[in-house]
């Protein structure tokens, strides 16, 4: 009998049972070894627990009549031995990312961050709808889609010069100045050909070249940071060659961090913020953030409140009615 088990164990392609294997922390990542994603599975396993990164274009969904179920390089993953996926989905590949993350969550599997508040982020004009709808400040902002119209929608945000920015980018990518009218309408023209939407938006003088992020887990900002940019550049982003300063975040723009997180629906968001006369104004919300940069500044370790929060969120939703949600 012995020597028949082991005669089994070397059939090729034979794959080892997904009972037999605790998966425990699942990271959505296409790349195990970018900062976040490798900072996300260190902490999670110091905090004891056994991490595994799955690409997501890697995740094979099958569906029908009995249960949805999830393959990946050709192994079943078991619902019940996961006990939290962290998504973590790049833009370029948010559609795919979506529909795994709403299969694990068809599953019943604890995902931190669903594929509708995903989606909202990703879409920065249904972000701002939100947030406008619950009185949160943003830059004033418009949208039109007829040559003629965009004068009109021009001096509805503030005048020139003003931001023009697609409404899917990531990164500062897709974010454009403009300081007169033909440079809006050229850019447009130019965007609308390639089948791009856009939206204009205030330009917030006294914010220019420098915005501030706010890392958001739960309930609170857990760190801050003031990104500046380079010379010659306007986008504070630190992958345009920003640069970042720690920050001790005001009362009302945590608040106002905190309160756009929930309004997406996010357990984890990075908030970007304008530092505008009036107070925080703010301009995006992120569902995947990068955190190099903000460890880097303020010595936070922000990987392992991250993963002791989705350890306590898959706890709480696997100690609940338990199953996924209609979405």
């Amino acid at each position: 009998m012995a020597s028949a088990k082991r005669r089994a164990a070397k059939v090729p392609g034979r794959r080892r049972p997904a009972a037999a294997r605790s998966l425990g922390v699942v990271i959505l990542s296409r790349n195990q070894k970018l900062h976040s994603t490798r900072r996300l599975t260190e902490a999670a396993l110091a905090l004891g627990h056994a991490p595994r990164v799955l690409d997501t274009l890697r995740c094979d969904m099958v569906l029908g009549r009995d249960r949805p179920r999830l393959f990946y390089r050709g192994e079943e993953l078991e619902p019940k031995r996961i006990h939290v996926a962290v998504p973590r989905i790049g833009a370029s590949i948010t559609g795919y990312g979506l529909a795994v993350v709403n299969q694990l969550d068809m599953m019943g599997v604890p995902v931190l961050a669903g594929a509708i508040p995903i989606a909202r982020s990703r879409d920065k004009l249904r972000a701002l709808q939100l947030l406008s709808r619950f009185g949160i400040d943003i830059p004033r902002t418009a949208m039109c889609r007829y040559r003629d119209e965009v004068p009109a929608a021009v001096e509805m945000i503030g005048g020139l010069p003003c931001i023009i920015k697609l409404i899917q980018g990531t990164q500062g990518v897709g974010v454009m100045i403009a300081a007169t009218m033909a440079e809006v309408q050229g850019l447009l023209d130019t965007l609308w050909t390639l089948g791009q939407e856009i939206i204009l938006q205030e330009l917030v003088a006294e914010s220019r070249g420098k915005d501030v992020r706010a890392l958001v887990i739960g309930d609170r900002v857990v760190a801050a940071m003031r990104r500046t940019a380079r010379a010659g550049e306007f986008r504070s982003n630190i992958h345009r060659g920003g640069e970042a300063t720690a920050l001790d975040l005001p009362r009302d723009y945590a608040e106002a961090a905190v309160k756009a997180a929930r309004v997406m629906g996010l357990e984890v968001a990075g908030v970007d913020m304008l530092e505008a006369r009036t107070g925080p104004k703010i301009m995006e919300v992120n569902s995947s953030p990068g955190f190099e940069g903000l460890e880097q500044a303020t010595g936070v370790d922000i990987a392992t409140l991250y993963v002791r929060h989705a350890l306590e969120y898959g706890h709480a939703r696997s100690s609940g009615a338990g199953g996924g949600h209609l979405v």
